[in-house]
Formats: C-alpha cells, sequence, structure tokens
C-alpha cells in the first residue's frame, strides 16, 4: 500500500553493474533518503534503478516502478509497487506528474530525454514548482554547456535546476522543498 510520505522519482542509467562504485554511491544515498522521510519511483529495476529502488526499500521507503508491459519484470526486484503501462508516453507522465521531487542520476540518452522534458515543463510552468535535483559528476559539464548554447524561452529557466555532488546536498535540498 503507497503511504503518505513524499515521494521523489528517480531517473538514470539502465544499465549498471552492482558490483560498481555507483550504484553502491547511489544505493546509500537512496537509503539515506528513504530515512529522512522519502519514498522512490522509478521507471523500471534495473542499473541506476535498481540501485535505487533497492536503497529505498532498505530505508524503509515505498519503492514504485512505473514500467513498461513490453518489457518482462525481473523476478528479484525490490519494487513494492509496479504501474504497468503501455507506452512510452504514459510512462513519462505517471513518472513525472505523480511526486513530489526529482533526481535525474548518472545516465545515458534515455535520462538526458527524462531530464529534458521534465525540466522544460518545470521551465515554462506546465508543473508545480519542486525539486529538479541533477546527481553526480556527469551533470555539471553538460550543464554548462546547455547553459552557454539553448536559447531558453524563459528567464529564469536554469533556475530549475540543481545539481548536487554529495548525498548531504540532496538532502538538504530535499529537506528545503519540504518546508517551503
Amino acid at each position: 500500500m503507497p503511504s503518505k510520505r513524499p515521494r521523489i522519482t528517480a531517473f538514470g542509467a539502465s544499465r549498471s553493474d552492482p558490483a560498481s562504485p555507483i550504484f553502491q554511491d547511489v544505493f546509500h544515498l537512496a537509503k539515506a533518503m528513504a530515512q529522512a522521510g522519502w519514498d522512490g519511483q522509478m521507471g523500471g529495476h534495473q542499473g541506476m534503478m535498481a540501485a535505487f529502488s533497492e536503497g529505498i526499500s532498505a530505508g524503509g521507503g515505498h519503492t514504485r516502478g512505473v514500467t513498461l508491459a513490453c518489457f518482462p519484470t525481473p523476478p528479484n526486484n525490490t519494487l513494492a509497487e509496479e504501474v504497468r503501462t503501455h507506452d512510452f508516453f504514459t510512462r513519462m507522465q505517471h513518472l513525472i506528474e505523480d511526486c513530489d521531487a526529482w533526481i535525474v542520476l548518472p545516465g545515458g540518452l534515455g535520462t538526458l530525454a527524462e531530464f529534458a522534458m521534465t525540466w522544460d515543463l518545470l521551465a515554462i510552468r506546465m508543473l508545480q514548482e519542486r525539486p529538479l535535483i541533477l546527481f553526480g559528476e556527469m551533470w555539471e559539464p553538460i550543464v554548462e554547456t546547455l547553459t552557454s548554447q539553448l536559447m531558453m524561452s524563459v528567464q529564469d529557466g536554469m533556475q530549475r535546476i540543481q545539481i548536487c555532488r554529495t548525498h548531504a546536498e540532496v538532502l538538504q535540498a530535499l529537506e528545503r522543498a519540504r518546508h517551503v
């Protein structure tokens, strides 16, 4: 049964070795987030999403996966709840709208697309204001390039994102959001 705790959606790579340092880092971050009172939602059950789900679960939080029906759900996942969707856009709508914050973990093109769609909807005020956190070293040079190259349709679009390099920075950003 879903809880009344705030929910954060995580976007991230679907491929990541569970023994890798980044997988372990995301696991510990998600565990700390759950211990701070957050539940988690992600688009699947592999890679960064598995690390996030396992961490939220280990920290006592509720895990919800919004998955695509065309991909099988592995039996060894840590999802407490699964919402099966039949197309990518319905999946994205759930992930973007059904949460109180977003965290963008290291990833590839799919993660970049999820981030871009969320960021755009937030920047043009199609979504209620809430934290959009980019976690990890990979995001700073990407945002620097975007800042210098994009032709933004809104003046404060860059202020809609926060880059966090540490667990403490992520937890502080989420704590501030709870008191707004």
